[in-house]
């Protein structure tokens, strides 16, 4: 809290896990772009992951002009406890905080409920799956573990079965944020995510913070659904594009480009589309 965020910078994590040079840069703008695009070429990076504000419609495009590709994005959602009463849980499962040596069993909720997961590592057609599932694995353990990573974690315990997890962080003296939540998906839609929600708000409150932070995909329709309810309201958006950098992915480029030029004349063609209808 408090520190300068660097525009851009190596992720040894990403690297460990995919074997190639990779950097992560956040709230990309058209007078950082360049000198993000520099590091990756200094540094010799072959995967840059790069986010910006989903209002700035400028830089998107001058990511999109340089060879980035969209692979998600990212909805956050704020709920000000100041003027909320948090909702009674009339859920009938026990959301506690994690003890000690129940790391594993997070784990194995994790591997079940970020299995092909609508996130980005997993829209790129280029990362191994199998990979791209472990990412959210380990990053359910490193909360349990770290407290660099999550501050809490909450559990939803069933009859002494762990089937869900919610870990949170303190970014401020004011805001804490739900950074990672997972329900098995063998008791999906019982309510658990939402008694993992309300126990969150809670304990944010316990903190002092005045509100909770929290994001998901676009279309995660269900999870939005039930933050609202809780008295979430919708906060800010961004986008995370990927860009490599390598011969494949510019000679990728290249096909996709002759490509989309023949399909977009046979739309034309066969449905009878001129130039104007189809700007409509």
């Amino acid at each position: 809290m408090g520190s300068v965020q660097r525009p851009v910078c190596l992720s040894s994590l990403d690297e460990e896990r995919f074997g190639i040079r990779t950097a992560r840069a956040s709230q990309i703008t058209l007078e950082t772009l360049p000198s993000v695009l520099t590091f990756c070429l200094r540094n010799d990076v072959h995967l840059l992951i790069a986010r910006c504000d989903a209002s700035e419609v400028r830089v998107a495009q001058a990511m999109e002009a340089e060879a980035f590709s969209l692979m998600d994005t990212l909805l956050y959602y704020a709920c000000h406890l100041t003027r909320l009463d948090i909702p009674q849980d009339s859920a009938k499962i026990t959301v506690r905080p994690i003890a000690i040596g129940e790391e594993e069993k997070v784990k194995v909720v994790a591997a079940k409920c970020f299995r092909n997961y609508l996130g980005h590592y997993h829209a790129d057609a280029r990362l191994d799956r199998s990979k791209c599932d472990e990412v959210y694995v380990s990053w359910a353990i490193r909360s349990c573990l770290s407290r660099d990573v999550a501050d809490e974690v909450l559990v939803a315990d069933r009859g002494g079965r762990i089937v869900g997890f919610a870990a949170l962080r303190l970014n401020s003296k004011e805001e804490g944020e739900g950074v990672l939540f997972g329900v098995d998906p063998a008791v999906q839609r019982q309510g658990i995510y939402r008694s993992l929600l309300i126990r969150s708000l809670r304990w944010c409150l316990s903190k002092g913070t005045s509100r909770m932070l929290y994001s998901t995909q676009l279309a995660n329709f269900g999870v939005q659904r039930v933050l609202t309810r809780v008295g979430f309201e919708p906060s800010h958006a961004c986008y995370t594009f990927h860009k490599w950098f390598d011969k494949e992915a510019c000679a990728s480029r290249q096909v996709q480009g002759q490509h989309r030029g023949l399909t977009d004349f046979s739309k034309a063609r066969h449905s009878g589309l001129g130039e104007d209808s189809a700007d409509q």
